[in-house]
């Protein structure tokens, strides 16, 4: 290696992996997808299948990625070469992933920012769903119109800003000081903010009620083979696996460490946040349900429908409204900064690993062109369709197809002994055919059915009502440009310093 080639960075510990691993995992699905999810999906029964999820696929894969990135000790594109001199590409697509994914995350952290100050007063008012729509992005419906109108909304934009520019500070102090350090500091304050939320949630008049509605388990719909497929994507999307944040995250493990323990405390730590959302989000909503004669059906809603419609008519009507938004939309800010943190990672490491450039220079090449793009698609009267789109498409045809081929290749290469043999030198509870079985043969299975499934269902019936075109530019066109541009990557040459050897490493 030459001599300006470096150490590769490290954690410090075990603790901070898991910290950083766990930051990662915990973010904005957690709290307003899970919920919603589960409800819908049998209550108290569709714990059965996402358990059973956890350990066949979530668990084993978060195995698969941790054994990939510490043996190769590399971005996706670094260690997936390592692997086999021709799987780069699948590296690459997996950084692209994560671009995409950076791109609209920060846009919602933005929301949240500045909720969590309209919380004060309940700016909203009284009509939320109105105040979100049409004062606050200021949507604009993009099913009468040829393109993208570019009409910036100064209030979208601000707190994008903000959280660009807290993004770069945090990943140019480096993996220690900034991914470590940040995730030490918002944890825990994410986990006391989350605590005092349900207990205040618990006391509220009808949380009872919400809480009955999400766990009364209906036994009947372990018989529907699309609640098993939900709890699987539940846990696929909630771990951060198979799209390049836990090969990146491992990379940087000192080489002794026990993978199969540290898997087994992020995966239930993840699970058992996603629970207390669980309790701490339906107690809410009976609340509402109560105060307006209404049943907890007519009020449950995820994702943006929770956060933006849903939880501000809570604080509207709950005693201490102003510190449940604040501690509501705290945590949302602090789940999904630690969660951005660790999609950027992947593009600057690779950034890194590809060029082999410094740490603060590869934080601006990559941070500064995506913070631009960003409030360009995002901060405008027509970035909410674009986020929808994109969000959708990324993870059924992105994150689902990558997992599938990445899985496929290195089952079909016979490599799971190879990663099997490693995972097993240096770990507290060994892996063999068992783990093989779920991470190569079951889990595979199951991507290719929920990618089946949603792919049947777009070419029928389009997604959302959005127009043709709509689609086909910021759906399709993403999907099949993300393929297209790792490949090219894959064959632009690495810089000599570069070291392309397993068991060379470079840190910044």
């Amino acid at each position: 290696m030459e001599k300006h080639a470096q150490q590769r960075a490290t954690f410090s510990g075990r603790s901070a992996f898991i910290i950083a691993a766990i930051g990662s995992a915990v973010g904005l699905g957690n709290i307003w997808r899970f919920p919603y999810v589960a409800y819908e999906n049998g209550g108290g029964a569709f714990i059965i299948p996402y358990i059973v999820a956890l350990l066949t696929a979530g668990i084993p894969l978060l195995f698969l990625d941790y054994a990939i990135g510490h043996k190769f000790r590399g971005s996706p594109p670094l260690a997936f070469k390592r692997l086999n001199k021709y799987f780069e590409a699948i590296g690459w697509w997996q950084v692209l992933i994560n671009v995409i994914i950076g791109l609209y995350y920060a846009v919602i952290l933005g929301w949240a920012m500045s909720y969590t100050y309209y919380s004060l007063s309940s700016a909203w008012g009284n009509d939320p769903v109105s105040f979100f729509l049409n004062q606050y992005i200021q949507y604009e419906s993009v099913a009468d119109v040829k393109g993208i109108e570019f009409h910036f909304v100064n209030h979208v934009v601000i707190p994008l800003i903000a959280v660009w520019v807290i993004s770069v500070g945090i990943m140019a102090l480096g993996v220690q000081k900034g991914i470590a350090g940040a995730s030490r500091f918002f944890m825990p304050l994410l986990l006391v903010m989350f605590l005092i939320l349900v207990v205040i949630a618990l006391f509220l008049d009808g949380s009872a009620k919400g809480l009955d509605a999400l766990f009364t388990p209906d036994w009947s719909k372990l018989t529907d083979s699309s609640v098993w497929i939900a709890a699987y994507g539940q846990i696929f999307f909630s771990l951060s696996i198979c799209f390049g944040i836990m090969v990146t995250y491992s990379s940087y493990l000192k080489k002794k460490s026990d993978l199969t323990g540290t898997g087994l405390v992020v995966g239930f730590a993840n699970s058992s946040f996603e629970l207390l959302a669980g309790i701490g989000v339906f107690a809410a909503l009976g609340f509402i349900a109560t105060s307006n004669g209404q049943e907890v059906s007519e009020v449950a809603k995820g994702g943006i429908g929770l956060a933006f419609f849903a939880f501000p008519t809570i604080i509207n009507k709950a005693p201490f409204g102003e510190v449940l938004g604040i501690l509501f939309f705290g945590s949302l800010v602090f789940a999904g900064l630690t969660s951005l943190i660790s999609i950027l990672e992947v593009i600057i490491a690779a950034l890194q690993d590809k060029v082999n450039l410094r740490r603060i220079p590869a934080t601006l090449l990559v941070c500064i062109p995506m913070a631009l793009v960003s409030i360009i698609l995002f901060g405008t009267t027509t970035g909410l369709p674009v986020l929808d789109v994109l969000d959708k498409f990324v993870n059924s045809f992105g994150i689902v197809l990558v997992a599938f081929v990445s899985i496929a290749l290195i089952l079909v290469c016979r490599y799971f002994p190879k990663l099997a043999r490693h995972i097993n030198e240096t770990s507290s509870i060994k892996v063999g055919y068992t783990w093989i079985l779920f991470a190569g043969f079951i889990t595979p299975f199951v991507l290719c059915v929920m990618f089946i499934i949603e792919l049947k269902k777009i070419l029928a019936e389009g997604y959302d009502g959005y127009p043709q075109w709509f689609i086909n530019y910021f759906g399709w066109g993403m999907s099949i440009g993300l393929i297209v541009i790792a490949i090219l990557l894959a064959f632009i040459p690495w810089k000599k310093t570069t070291s392309l050897s397993v068991g060379e490493t470079d840190e910044r």
